[in-house]
């Protein structure tokens, strides 16, 4: 028996932000494009390759804000645009720190917007034996 669970832990946004995302080691830009957001990184459509783990420092303004907010993040995930429904070379970023102010303006600039529509259905998690036992009985 097998069930489907989320295994996000923060919420995402939809949003389509003007940016700029350069790499720590040479300050080229990489992406200047954000395709969704949240409180712990962004997804952003790239303008040239990048490997996972790089550090990159970003520079963006939330929805509905004037406040600019600046980043170091990592390169988490590299999509190579190959799926059905990827929008292209895009890069999935995690914000290494962000101060307790920067994130509360975020959050509060999140709220209300809709959340990304999912490019593939959820991850089937197969329980493990003892709770299959238990279920049966």
């Amino acid at each position: 028996m097998s069930f489907r669970e989320s295994v996000r832990h923060s919420f995402r946004r939809f949003v389509r932000l003007d940016c700029q995302v350069v790499r720590e080691h040479d300050f080229r830009l990489v992406a200047d494009l954000a395709l969704d957001l949240s409180t712990k990184g962004m997804m952003v459509r790239a303008r040239t390759r990048v490997l996972t783990g790089e550090e990159v420092i970003v520079t963006f303004k939330p929805p509905r804000t004037n406040v600019w907010i600046d980043a170091t993040a990592t390169v988490a995930r590299v999509l190579h645009g190959r799926r059905p429904g990827d929008l292209g070379v895009c890069l999935g970023l995690e914000f290494d720190r962000l101060s307790a102010e920067d994130e509360g303006v975020l959050f509060t600039s999140l709220r209300g917007l809709t959340a990304p529509e999912p490019l593939r259905p959820p991850r089937m998690l197969v329980m493990p034996e003892p709770l299959r036992a238990v279920r049966a009985a």
